[in-house]
């Protein structure tokens, strides 16, 4: 990774990427005043500083069969944040995300299943991750909006 600065072109190529990452350079460099070859030099070097992690597209959940959407809280006893933790909630494939947090837990996931009773497969494959003693789980009923951070 590289050392960048990230000024107000480079934040205005992230929320234009943000907002359709598989525009052209050249409407990229337009949005922001610079030519596409520009565009494209300053989008390279975002990735290799690490600010741009990754394209990817948004998949609507339900409609790939991914309608149920919970949050669980995973309690332990002791510190889960290391590699083996990590390695055992990515192979869980519910698990969209996973943060170690500060509060009632330790670790706090987030699920997308089919259906409840995989909801429930993966809450049992959740208990067998090494350290973790109980779980909580808030299963969303309707989501308002989801979304990447806003750059400004």
């Amino acid at each position: 990774m590289i050392d960048l600065t990230v000024d107000d072109v480079d934040r205005g190529l992230l929320a234009a990427l943000q907002e359709d990452a598989g525009q052209s350079y050249a409407a990229l460099g337009q949005a922001v005043g610079l030519s596409a070859g520009s565009a494209h030099e300053r989008v390279r070097k975002l990735k290799a500083a690490g600010v741009i992690r990754r394209t990817t597209i948004d998949v609507d959940p339900a409609a790939v069969g991914l309608g149920v959407l919970a949050f669980v809280l995973l309690e332990s006893g002791a510190w889960m944040g290391d590699e083996p933790t990590l390695k055992a909630l990515r192979k869980i494939p519910a698990v969209e995300e996973a943060h170690i947090i500060a509060g009632p837990a330790s670790v706090l996931v987030k699920v997308r299943t089919a259906t409840t009773e995989d909801l429930q497969v993966t809450l049992r494959a959740l208990h067998q991750v090494d350290g973790v003693t109980s779980t909580q789980t808030v299963v969303v009923l309707e989501t308002f909006f989801e979304g990447q951070p806003t750059v400004l």
